[in-house]
């Protein structure tokens, strides 16, 4: 009925983890946000220890069925069954549990706590739905296999969907189709987000619905093993199909990097990232693509552009463009080699950060700086030696070690290697908010969140440079920045008709 919906694990007393309810907020837009009641008290037996995650399916006659993991009294997780208690509203204001819940609790072999997070529900030419559910046996990460008509009565797959050895406890599994050449021609992507790691990994290949199971293009870039869906601060991340604009949108949490006190301090703890369409990279075919959904741009305000800007070795430029706290930069950049091709070194990766220097890098731009560049934040690419076609081993980078002077903060380095193709410039966008920096490079085939805390460089006092580390290129930016609007979120507006 026009309304985006998002459940979220949500501590009504305290910004720390604990006393787990569900909050709710609904969007027309994904970008402004209003706040409605608590969705689901921990308040039964089945879910006393916490309203844990879960997922919606919609079922082709329109109704709503949730299900998600409680902790019992016991401390057992357990799925349970909740449901709108009004269809017709469209905020779906009111739910009820199931009242035999719980319909899962863990089986065989499969330890108490160990049993969490289903997906989304698909059809299959059985005339069944199917769920799939995350757990570890032993330090194998794995996903077991439901099949329903009813959502209510469930029989166990024999097999795994899969399974990777030496992953440990698998949260929050995601499964879903992405269109290879066009809408019968699929893979599907298998996503888990890693307990003992905290990150949030994918791989793409093929699921066979004789057996239900599901296997890795290339077994060497397994899940838990090969591509993270993030290569910053990301974790517990789900996808929807947005059917009203054909297209899967991710969304993932992002925590805080500084103290619980702090937390404590100014209220509240954690944020989700702005939401990412999903795509099949055609380019590449190995890959995913993320991108900030298009609604972000509701939020550009004045813009300023910078065509061939040339930062030549170990120097700095800023860009006047105002204060630089909320910002969509576009950039592009061109490499002009001052010394023989080839002349870098293999495997250089993201190093200790952008204070490195080697013949190709690292380059690129300077946020939430202050103008004495006392605190500043690198995004950045660093080249390896280039081939006789002309491409190169790339890595993407965010450096957060200078970002702030607080002392009670975690400032890391965070990048990952990142294809980039013979006929292509090297490009970033760069989504700056305050205290969150979500970077995309070459089109979104790598995605680094990280969070920053400055001290100086922060509203009117917060800047925007180029720099180049390299000593054997120079390079030439070109730009597109807009000032970005602050989104709204607040409470639903409950005297007001919809």
């Amino acid at each position: 009925m026009g309304w985006y919906h998002v459940f979220y694990q949500y501590n009504p007393d305290s910004a720390v983890w604990g006393n787990i309810t569900w909050g709710h907020a609904v969007s027309r837009d994904l970008i402004h946000w209003l706040y409605l009641p608590i969705a689901l008290f921990p308040d039964k037996w089945f879910d006393v220890n916490g309203v844990w995650s879960g997922s919606a399916t919609l079922l082709p006659d329109g109704k709503i069925l949730m299900l998600y993991t409680g902790s019992t009294d016991q401390n057992v997780q357990v799925q349970n069954l909740a449901y709108p208690a009004n269809l017709s509203d469209p905020l779906l204001l009111d739910w009820v549990k199931y009242a035999d819940n719980p319909v899962l609790a863990p089986p065989p072999g499969i330890g108490p706590k160990d049993f969490r997070d289903p997906t989304t529900a698909w059809f299959g030419p059985d005339e069944k739905w199917r769920i799939t559910i995350g757990s570890k046996l032993n330090g194998t990460g794995l996903s077991l296999v439901y099949k329903t008509q009813d959502f209510i009565h469930y029989e166990q797959n024999d097999h795994y969907l899969h399974q990777v050895p030496g992953t440990g406890m698998w949260e929050c599994v995601d499964f879903y189709p992405v269109s290879v050449n066009g809408p019968n021609d699929v893979k599907h992507v298998l996503k888990a987000s890693l307990d003992d790691t905290k990150v949030d990994h994918y791989a793409i290949g093929t699921y066979f619905i004789e057996n239900d199971t599901w296997v890795p293009d290339n077994p060497h870039e397994d899940v838990g093993i090969g591509f993270k869906l993030d290569y910053g601060r990301y974790y517990a991340s789900k996808t929807f199909y947005d059917q009203h604009k054909n297209r899967r949108i991710l969304w993932g949490w992002i925590n805080e990097s500084d103290s619980e006190t702090a937390d404590l301090k100014k209220g509240w703890a954690s944020l989700q990232t702005i939401p990412r369409t999903v795509v099949f990279d055609k380019k590449t075919r190995t890959n995913l693509v993320h991108w900030p959904v298009e609604e972000v741009e509701s939020l550009r305000l004045g813009s300023s552009e910078f065509e061939g800007v040339v930062v030549k070795p170990g120097s700095v430029v800023p860009l006047d463009i105002g204060p630089a706290t909320q910002l969509d930069v576009f950039a592009e950049f061109e490499i002009e080699f001052l010394a023989s091709k080839g002349s870098g070194k293999d495997n250089i990766g993201c190093g200790n950060g952008a204070v490195d220097r080697s013949a190709l890098g690292p380059f690129g731009i300077l946020a939430i700086a202050d103008d004495h560049l006392s605190e500043l934040t690198p995004i950045y690419f660093h080249l390896s030696s280039t081939t006789k076609d002309g491409s190169s081993t790339t890595s993407f980078c965010v450096d957060e070690t200078r970002s702030s002077k607080a002392p009670d903060v975690s400032k890391l380095v965070f990048g990952s290697k990142v294809p980039v193709l013979s006929d292509e410039k090297l490009s970033m966008r760069v989504l700056v908010d305050h205290s969150i920096i979500e970077s995309f490079a070459q089109g979104g085939r790598t995605v680094i969140s990280s969070r920053v805390y400055p001290t100086e460089a922060i509203y009117g006092a917060a800047r925007l440079f180029l720099f180049n580390n390299a000593t054997d290129i120079n390079i030439k930016v070109s730009l597109k920045i807009w000032q970005l609007n602050s989104a709204f979120i607040r409470p639903f507006p409950f005297d007001q008709k919809l």
